[in-house]
């Protein structure tokens, strides 16, 4: 079933927030706790707090270990938007190269179920309610209503 690709209006979210953040994995805990309080304050995501979570982790450790090769000299952006109609809204950005998304080996198949990396888009993708990769792979939009 496909979805609908829903922008947010910056001047109709109730709630936005940027952070940025040095390429450290130590880092990541402390985003996602921002973001899931944000969530939970909000009540722009009730009940789906864990989806929110795993996706997040991912779409931050993609980031920091490909998009900056793990430089904690480069930075991530983090943008978090709630909007009641909508849900919330995850941006995450990084300096890197980017990546072709379609170039991804499906993890579900063959030798790749025995691979020890290469999930992090898959599970993104299946949890959210929406992705979207733009600005060449540099930046993962996603949605969860």
């Amino acid at each position: 079933m496909p979805t609908e690709k829903v922008e947010f209006d910056r001047d109709k979210l109730s709630v936005r927030i940027d952070i940025s953040l040095k390429a450290d994995i130590n880092r990541i805990s402390a985003v996602v706790q921002s973001v899931l309080a944000l969530a939970t304050e909000m009540k722009c995501a009730e009940g789906k707090e864990l989806e929110i979570e795993t996706a997040l982790r991912e779409a931050l450790a993609n980031a920091i270990t490909h998009g900056c090769q793990c430089n904690p000299e480069k930075t991530i952006e983090c943008c978090v938007g709630c909007d009641e109609q909508h849900g919330i809204l995850i941006v995450v950005r990084d300096p890197g190269n980017g990546y072709d998304p379609m170039a991804l080996a499906n993890p579900t198949c063959g030798e790749n179920l025995y691979s020890n990396h290469g999930r992090g888009i898959y599970l993104i993708n299946e949890l959210m309610d929406e992705v979207q990769v733009r600005n060449g792979g540099t930046e993962i939009y996603m949605r969860k209503k």
